[in-house]
Order: C-alpha cells, then sequence, then structure tokens
C-alpha cells in the first residue's frame, strides 16, 4: 500500500522525531537512565551546534548575492521598511493577546512560589546595549569569550554579520566591472552552502527526538511546581498567537492557512525542540524560499533580521504575561499607562535584545521600565526552559509568516509554489 505524500514527507518525519523523542524521554527519566539521557543530550546539542555552523557563512553569501541581485528590484527600500511595519504589527496585537491573557488569569495571583528565589538577573537590556551590539567588533562579527575552567569559547552576532555583509555587497555593485568575480565567487559559495545545509536538515527528525528526550529527561513535570499556572497563560497566549493571530494576518493576506502552516510546521517544531531562532534560521531560510516561493533576495534580507529582532513569543507574549505576574506577586497595582508601556516596550525594544540573549533580558527592560523590582526574573527561571521551548516556536513561525505577507503584498511571490491545491504538500523542501 502507498502512502499518502504527507505521511512521509520531511514534516511527518519531523513529528515522528518528537514521539519518539518523548518516549526516550519518560524512558530516561522513569528509569534514570544516565547513559540515555547522555546521549540524547550530546545528539541533540550537536545538531544545533551544526545548524549554528552554517549560520555566519549562510548570511555572508547570501546578503552579498542578494544585495548584488537588488539591482535588479526597484522597491528593495520599501520592501525593507514593509518588513519593520509587519515585525511591528504583529509584534503589537501579539503583546496585547499577552497582556489580555495575564489580566484575566492572573498568574500571580496567591503564587506560592519562594520568595528567596528571587535575584536579579546578571544582564539587562538596553537600547545603548543594541547600539553597540550592531557595530562590528570585527570582520567575522566573532567574539570570544573564556569559561571558568580555562576553555575558549566562540559566539557570533548575526546582526553584526548582516551589517558586514551589506557593507560589502553594497561595496561591490559600486566596484562595478572589477567585483563580478568577488560576486560569482559568493553566488558559488551560497550553493555550496545550500547543499551542506540540506544535509543538516536531513538530520532534523534524529536532532528532533534527541532534543524533546533531553528536555523531558531533564525537566520533567516537577518544575512547574507553584508556577503551573503561569505557565499555562503563557502557553494560552502563545497558542492565541499562533492560532488565532496569524491565521487572520493570513487570510487578510490571501494566504492559504492551511497551505502555510503544513509548509511551516517542521520550522515550528523545530523551534520548540531546539529553542533557538538562530539554529532554525537556516531551515527557516530555505523554508520560505523553497517551499513558500518567497524570493532568495529579500529572503536573504528578512530572515536573518527576523531571527534577531522579530521575537513575538519572547518579546511580546512572555515579557506581557511575566511582568503582569511580578506586579501581582509583589502586590504593586498595574494602571492603563503601565500596559500602554508594555506595550511600547514589546513593539519597539526587542531590538535592543539583539545584541544579548533571549527572553529574560527583554523582561528586564519591560520590568525597568515599568519601575518593577529585578529581582521579580529570578522568580521565573525554574520553568524558563519549559516556557522557552514555545516561545521559540512562535518566534520562527512569526518571523516565516512576516516574509510571506511582505512578498505577497509587494507581488513577489513565487505563487508556483502555491499551486498544489490537492496536496498543499509543505515539502517542496524535501523534494530539492
Amino acid at each position: 500500500m502507498t502512502l499518502p505524500k504527507w505521511a512521509t514527507g520531511f514534516g511527518a518525519q519531523v513529528i515522528a522525531g518528537l514521539i519518539v523523542g518523548l518516549i526516550l524521554g519518560l524512558i530516561a527519566r522513569g528509569g534514570d537512565i544516565e547513559w540515555l539521557s547522555a546521549t540524547l543530550t550530546w545528539i541533540g546539542s550537536t545538531y544545533v551546534q551544526l545548524l549554528k555552523l552554517l549560520v555566519p557563512p549562510l548570511v555572508f553569501a547570501a546578503v552579498v548575492t542578494s544585495v548584488a541581485n537588488l539591482r535588479q528590484v526597484t522597491n528593495a527600500a520599501r520592501l525593507a521598511v514593509n518588513t519593520l511595519i509587519w515585525f511591528a504589527i504583529t509584534a503589537f496585537f501579539s503583546v496585547v493577546i499577552g497582556i489580555l491573557v495575564g489580566v484575566v488569569m492572573q498568574p500571580g495571583v496567591n503564587a506560592n512560589v519562594d520568595q528567596s528565589a528571587a535575584a536579579e538577573p546578571s544582564t539587562t537590556g538596553s537600547w545603548m546595549a543594541f547600539l553597540q551590539s550592531v557595530v562590528p567588533a570585527n570582520i567575522l562579527g566573532l567574539s570570544a569569550g573564556t569559561g571558568s575552567d580555562g576553555s575558549v569559547s566562540l559566539s557570533f552576532n548575526v546582526l553584526q554579520i548582516l551589517v558586514i555583509s551589506l557593507l560589502f555587497g553594497i561595496a561591490a555593485v559600486k566596484a562595478g566591472r572589477t567585483a563580478e568575480p568577488f560576486i560569482d565567487f559568493t553566488a558559488s559559495l551560497l550553493s555550496v552552502i545550500q547543499v551542506v545545509l540540506w544535509w543538516v536538515i536531513r538530520l532534523a527528525p534524529i536532532g528532533t527526538a534527541a532534543l524533546i528526550g533531553r528536555a523531558v529527561a531533564n525537566y520533567g513535570w516537577e518544575a512547574l511546581g507553584s508556577l503551573g499556572k503561569f505557565v499555562a497563560a503563557i502557553y494560552i497566549g502563545l497558542a492565541l498567537v499562533i492560532f488565532v493571530l496569524y491565521p487572520l494576518v493570513l487570510i487578510a493576506n490571501r494566504i492559504s492557512v492551511p497551505g502555510f502552516f503544513r509548509r511551516v510546521w517542521p520550522v515550528t517544531t523545530l523551534g520548540f525542540a531546539t529553542r533557538s531562532s538562530l539554529g532554525v534560521l537556516p531551515v527557516n531560510q530555505r523554508t520560505v524560499e523553497e517551499s513558500m516561493g518567497v524570493p532568495r533576495e529579500y529572503a536573504s534580507f528578512a530572515m536573518p533580521l527576523g531571527a534577531t529582532t522579530k521575537m513575538d513569543g519572547c518579546a511580546s507574549v512572555f515579557p506581557a504575561i511575566a511582568a503582569i505576574f511580578v506586579a501581582q506577586f509583589y502586590g504593586l497595582p498595574l494602571n492603563m499607562t503601565d500596559y500602554i508601556l508594555i506595550v511600547l516596550v514589546s513593539v519597539l525594544g526587542s531590538a535592543a535584545t539583539a545584541g544579548t540573549t533571549g527572553a529574560t533580558v527583554m523582561l528586564t527592560l519591560t520590568l525597568s521600565t515599568l519601575g518593577l523590582p529585578l529581582a521579580g526574573v529570578g522568580l521565573l527561571l525554574a520553568v524558563e526552559p519549559i516556557v522557552d521551548m514555545g516561545r521559540t516556536a512562535v518566534n520562527v513561525t512569526g518571523q516565516a509568516l512576516v516574509a510571506a505577507v511582505v512578498a505577497k503584498r509587494e507581488r513577489i511571490i513565487d505563487e508556483s509554489a502555491w499551486d498544489d491545491t490537492r496536496e498543499d504538500t509543505p515539502h517542496r523542501v524535501a523534494a530539492l
């Protein structure tokens, strides 16, 4: 018997990986099998590392090539402006959803959290940190750090790499014919990276199984404890964004809702498992290009930018509900002005976290703006990994959504990518 295409495609394989990982995680946790837990951790970490490995060369080659190709596009500036506008629109409605959920559910009321857990975070968000992070520290956009054991680790800043790539791309265009070999080289490099990227993407079901298994084995349900209501509020807010707000945006822009979600679902589940927007960036960018028909010239700009600044989960839903939780926990009432400030910080402030890390920094920016105790951040650290999975899933889905919407509105999307109405297959990528 021949199985339907959807049952054998890439998305189905990723979902199967989720199920297998859940089972393995329960076995490792229930039987206290350390070797299984260690194996899942190693495989999952290695897979995320492989994905992140490709981010710097992918962004550089894709952006330089795209800038060169944008010579033939007359509306490049309008594309950039519309991208930022749609970032703000979806962030606005996401944070409003977060506020409504927080007000209705009141997660901080009667929360049995030990106040001794309160502790101020080591890093906080600020606009100055954002401005400093945009200026490249070196030509590669890399930074190094040393651990307590003397080990040296390297990290990269995608915004810096994006700035460097834009500068090189513009300079290559200005240089004229003498820069054609350089442009040809980056185009060839991009083709090679795309092949290697597909090899890594094909490992996604295995990586997903390991990452989910590790999460179940390490966290389980015990971590929820007295913060169960807070976690429930976060996931309800995230669900409303991804299953109500996003479909409404798609409908308003005449994009197939089932078609979009079937195409993006492997990216969503991978984001849930990896907890890394940057780690999912190569997969997400390839998906919007090959499966949704978004031109590479535009996707090469929008997707890296979105992976660092477009975070409806981390920068909108989470800080809104978390700020309300902290205020309720300390018995500090919030008025309409405070809620307006939450909206403003969420819509404008996500860029301030781009040079640092994650939702915790965004939360500190929100709390400091409202004058709430920064020590409240420590109250929520116990469930940080659990809520981060859902946040990242929404982040990466929203990034793909904006790219598809802007491309559709600007009439540069390849409609043939959506022509398969019989299957609405999400896995054009898998056929490459």
